[in-house]
């Protein structure tokens, strides 16, 4: 999942209205005016460090400028400015964010001198500057993105926002909600109308996505005070932040039932109301939504340039379509082999299908589809993280402070088979880092796959990536909020990867074969993914391709291509981002020899912040020159 707190407010906005990261490019190191000038030479340290600390302190300056135009990412990161407020999403507000980024670049260009600048400086100032510029790029393919669909959008980020994200320790916090609740049909008539140009445009989702938005958003408004089920999710919220500010001597029992009153009031003319006009939007499109449909590239009228667009942004770099698709298909020839290895191991008879369809009707390899079952899995992937967090010291420098907890998703946002994923915890520690996991359909959640999971959501990856990230001192507060998909997922799949060195993990054949179907997964991504968004194929296609050469509960891969579908490029991003790293991993081995240290190398990969791959590539090629000069 792309942790929303890791994103501008320009990208918050874009995030409830198109999948759209705002990470950097290629040319984020070519478009900066070139270092090592005779400027830069003639400048002193002192100069340097001087014209460093003037940029940085109008970075802090600029982010909190920055930061009052999101509320919902202020709320993410854990602050009360604002709270009774909500983005903007109009074009209009879109584009005011927009118009302000561009003016703060164009400050910045006019009264800092970039040769002046200490190095990690420098690379504040590209990481700055192309927010703006990815963000510029993206702006032509507005209507491009889902509005609503199975995966994205406020119907379902509302609810999950107002119970996870927004506290409630004072009256006033309450009185804020109450605001909010408020406010959301603004929001969602905003994305209702960009819904209908996009359809005008002839821009459909696919009818997988329709069903979800309507089934989610009918899940939202039943039960009380909707109808007279059992409490809804956002109502037995409600009380139940009431109730504590009461059990917590904030306010009396009379005023209680005021504040739930009023939000009950708030659910029943405002966000019901809301929900209905969205529902309305998605079953009006429902004729005319592709059932069995193929990627952008063959449904959108610009939807090549689009999704060339959405490469460079997932995978920040300027690999081609057909470029990724054979990577994708050399990747899973290798791991094909790998895990004939493994069945060689466990000793099964067969060709390779017939051991992945050995392992998938396993009933030994499955929880029970039960409470149990499920409260076995919470249980099995905190221990499995427990385990690794024990031999973290040896591997890293840097360490998260922030604690990690493993939940099941929300009922009202579950999906069979759907990915697992992370919220970042907020910066000040107030709320801890989250593991979610769907866990409705235990059919979908195979042991042999918990472990690598795990990891690579838990520790070492995103929790400890995003963790540190938002921890750093001596870089801007920027940059411990930036998110690049390529470093972030690349991050991830290297984790998994990174795993294997640790004690006491993959300890059978079969957590190794998770390991590496894991792996196989994402690399299955890089052949679905650009064969659907740029080479027609259908969604039939993509799920056939991807059961012939993994063992996969058909649950998941249906849901993960349907993910690829209103989603493209995102998937891509993994593959690229773990291979980048541990090519980097391989240079600075193969150059340093035994001066290498691998605490020193993921403190270089992680010490910066998220970034994207041609930027982190320089910074390794720093440390690596440090190291060498002793």
């Amino acid at each position: 999942m792309r942790p929303a707190s890791t994103r501008s407010p320009l990208a918050i906005a874009l995030a409830l209205v198109l999948p759209l990261g705002l990470a950097a490019c290629d040319r984020a190191a070519t478009d900066a005016p070139a270092a090592g000038t005779t400027a830069a030479t003639a400048a002193t340290a002192e100069e340097r460090e001087a014209e460093t600390a003037r940029l940085n302190a109008w970075f802090e300056a600029q982010f909190e400028e920055q930061l009052q135009l999101s509320p919902i990412r202020m709320t993410f990161l854990g602050r009360k400015d604002l709270y009774d407020q909500i983005d903007d999403v109009s074009d209009a507000g879109i584009q005011k964010q927009l118009d302000w980024m561009e003016a703060s670049v164009r400050t910045m260009e006019a009264e800092f001198d970039y040769d002046r600048l200490e190095p990690e400086a420098q690379l504040s100032w590209n990481l700055w500057k192309k927010q703006y510029e990815s963000a510029r790029d993206g702006m032509p393919f507005l209507l491009d993105g889902y509005v609503f669909d199975q995966m994205n959008g406020m119907h379902s980020m509302a609810p999950t926002f107002m119970i996870n994200f927004h506290r409630v320790d004072e009256e006033s916090d309450f009185v804020a909600y109450v605001a909010r609740l408020e406010k959301l049909p603004t929001v969602f008539d905003a994305l209702v109308e960009r819904g209908g140009r996009a359809s005008a445009a002839g821009i459909h989702a696919p009818k997988f996505a329709l069903d979800g938005v309507i089934d989610q958003s009918r899940k939202v408004i039943a039960g009380a005070p909707f109808d007279g089920g059992a409490d809804s999710a956002l109502w037995a919220d409600a009380q139940a932040k009431a109730d504590a500010l009461v059990a917590g001597g904030k306010i009396t029992t009379e005023r209680a039932a005021e504040l739930k009153d009023a939000a009950r009031k708030a659910l029943l003319e405002q966000v019901k109301p809301a929900y209905e006009r969205v529902i309305a939007f998605a079953e009006a499109e429902l004729p005319q939504a592709p059932v069995n449909p193929a990627g952008v590239g063959s449904t959108h009228p610009d939807g090549a340039a689009y999704y060339a667009y959405q490469l460079k942004q997932h995978t920040s770099t300027d690999m081609t379509a057909d470029q990724i698709h054979e990577l994708g298909l050399s990747e899973v020839a290798r791991l094909r082999g790998e895990l004939e290895k493994v069945q060689a191991e466990i000793g099964f008879e067969g060709d390779l299908q017939a051991f992945f369809k050995h392992v998938q009707s396993d009933p030994e390899r499955l929880y029970p589809n039960t409470d149990a079952g499920r409260q076995a899995y919470i249980d099995d992937a905190t221990a499995a993280i427990d385990n690794i967090r024990q031999y973290l010291p040896e591997y890293f420098g840097l360490l998260p402070k922030a604690e990690l907890v493993v939940k099941r998703v929300e009922a009202f946002r579950e999906q069979d088979g759907a990915a697992q994923h992370y919220n970042p915890a907020s910066p000040d520690g107030s709320r801890p880092g989250v593991y979610y996991a769907h866990l409705s359909d235990m059919n979908s959640m195979p042991k042999t796959e918990l472990e690598v999971i795990a990891y690579h959501e838990g520790l070492p990856g995103h929790h400890m990536q995003i963790s540190i990230a938002q921890e750093l001192e001596g870089v801007p507060t920027f940059r411990t909020q930036l998110f690049d998909t390529a470093y972030t997922e690349g991050w991830g799949l290297y984790s998994e990867w990174l795993a294997k060195e640790m004690d006491g993990t993959y300890q059978t054949p079969y957590s190794e074969y998770g390991r590496l179907m894991s792996e196989m997964w994402r690399a299955i991504r890089l052949v679905v993914d650009t064969g659907m968004h740029a080479k027609g194929w259908t969604e039939q296609q993509a799920v056939d391709y991807f059961r012939a050469n993994s063992s996969v509960p058909d649950a998941a891969i249906r849901s993960e291509v349907q993910r690829y579908l209103v989603f493209p490029g995102q998937a891509t991003a993994y593959k690229v981002g773990m291979i980048r790293m541990q090519e980097l991993r391989a240079k600075a081995e193969a150059e340093l020899g035994e001066a290498f240290d691998i605490r020193g190398f993921h403190d270089t990969l992680l010490g910066g912040g998220a970034m994207p791959l041609d930027l982190l590539e320089q910074r390794v090629d720093r440390w690596i020159e440090s190291r060498k000069a002793g």
